[in-house]
């Protein structure tokens, strides 16, 4: 989907994490405790693999960016072997999601000065790929027209999680699209508190963003004056917490969405498409 007035459209996909919360359950599968984005949980593709499957109709290989951390290239590097070698883009340690992510965004400025980015997690797990892809585009067809912000995929809840952040819509973007200014985040709330929030017609914030790669830019050195790329902070609450008037969100409806943040979390999508997870039945070789 090429793009025409503020530039290409480019990927960033985020496999930088260390998945300490679902160690035990990779270890379980793999016999080691890996990333989870590096795991085969559900069939023979791992989830980054499946990240980058279900975003090829989107944007072409070679405009797709993969950051991920030293110490994992050796998991990394046979599951991006469709990724040109100087689209990889390792960063030395895991800061948490900001400097990562910054360091990635300044590598695809010089490239490409006038670039637009989709941004996505390689961790989660989506069902309805087709609906998401067109979520995406959408998002990308409001900047296009509205350069100056942010596009974040929010997510319809099916329950009050408190492992998520949720975004606060306001007034419509504009009149022609189901689009909406943010009011405000918030970052894993309480059960009583995430049940008021949906009730108000909060959104999960799912972390799949668009945006001009200058206006990322731009707003950080707002932020962040004094540097962003060597010191841990996280980028929902330190960056996306603190412009919401510079942002909107897009409401996806059924995507099937989760984080897959907790074995649990994986057992409801099991559950939901009728399968027993492998953990409970004789183990399989997963590799």
């Amino acid at each position: 989907m090429e793009r025409t007035g503020s530039g290409r459209l480019w990927a960033l996909v985020l496999a930088g994490g260390d998945g300490t919360r679902l160690q035990a359950l990779t270890r379980l599968l793999t016999g080691v405790p890996i990333p989870k984005q590096y795991c085969r949980i559900l069939g023979d593709r791992s989830l980054l693999e499946t990240t980058l499957d279900r975003i090829a109709p989107l944007v072409p290989r070679e405009q797709t960016l993969v950051v991920i951390n030293r110490a994992h290239l050796d998991l990394a590097l046979p599951q991006l072997a469709s990724v040109p070698p100087a689209n990889v883009l390792a960063q030395p340690q895991n800061l948490d999601t900001g400097p990562g992510l910054v360091v990635s965004l300044g590598e695809l400025a010089r490239r490409d000065p006038g670039a637009t980015v989709a941004i996505f997690p390689s961790d989660h797990d989506v069902r309805a790929t087709a609906r998401f892809r067109r979520a995406v585009t959408r998002m990308s067809d409001l900047v296009e027209r509205h350069p100056e912000r942010i596009a974040l995929l929010g997510v319809r809840p099916d329950e009050p999680d408190t492992g998520f952040g949720y975004i606060a819509p306001g007034h419509r973007l504009d009149r022609a699209t189901e689009a909406f200014r943010v009011v405000a985040f918030h970052e894993k709330p309480t059960r009583e508190v995430a049940l008021q929030i949906i009730r108000r017609g909060g959104l999960w914030n799912s972390f799949v963003m668009v945006g001009r790669v200058a206006r990322f830019l731009e707003l950080v050195r707002e932020i962040r004056p004094d540097g962003a790329a060597d010191t841990p902070w996280n980028f929902s609450t330190d960056f996306l917490g603190r412009v919401p008037q510079h942002l909107f969100v897009v409401p996806g409806e059924a995507l099937g969405w989760s984080d897959w943040g907790t074995p649990e979390a994986i057992e409801r999508t099991f559950a939901a498409m009728g399968l027993i997870p492998s953990w409970h039945t004789p183990q399989r070789a997963t590799g």
